[in-house]
């Protein structure tokens, strides 16, 4: 059987068609950056990298939580039973913690909502204080026929504690990137 060395690549008009010789190896051209440049970063970008949005997020579903405990207490118990159901302690924190929560879902989109989401979740923890002292008033008298609301008060009591840490733990972030943003403190870095 016979074979053949030949050539079958496409020539150009400086190139003889011939038998395949040995070719050098194609010289290789690429980029080399001569000076690194950072990323870009965002507003907020340090703060946004520890995940508001998630306590936000917590915080939006512990309102509803709040809001429909209000419901059923507002159903089932009558005014003067309670401090819980008189003030309407569930209806009013479980509004203002789903606001405050998404004020801080909102950061990414809006940086410029810093300061608005610091005093809200301030606000929200005073509020909440506030709460907590009235349903331990109403702790204070439990009896057996209003055992049931009782419990669901202490089960009220423990979603304003979760409620409160979240919001302190997002008032110290908002508050520690509030403080480095702000022109003073720059200035003291430069000096």
């Amino acid at each position: 059987m016979a074979c053949a060395d030949v050539d079958m690549d496409i020539h150009g008009d400086d190139q003889a068609p011939g038998r395949a010789r040995q070719r050098e190896p194609p010289t290789m051209l690429h980029y080399k950056a001569s000076e690194l440049m950072p990323d870009y970063k965002g507003p907020l970008h340090d703060l946004l990298q520890k995940q508001p949005a998630v306590l936000g997020s917590l915080q939006m579903v512990s309102g509803v939580l709040s809001v429909g405990v209000g419901i059923l207490f507002a159903v089932t118990q009558e005014m003067q039973q309670s401090l819980f159901t008189l003030f309407r302690l569930s209806h009013l924190t479980g509004a203002l913690f789903f606001i405050a929560g998404v004020v801080s879902n909102l950061l990414f989109k809006y940086p410029e909502l810093l300061p608005v989401s610091l005093m809200v979740n301030c606000g929200c923890i005073i509020v909440a204080v506030v709460s907590a002292c009235l349903i331990s008033v109403d702790l204070a008298y439990w009896s057996p026929e209003n055992d049931q609301h009782l419990r669901i008060e202490v089960l009220e009591l423990c979603v304003l504690g979760l409620e409160v840490f979240l919001s302190a733990i997002l008032c110290f972030w908002f508050s520690k990137e509030k403080r480095t943003k702000s022109p003073r403190s720059t200035e003291r870095r430069r000096h």
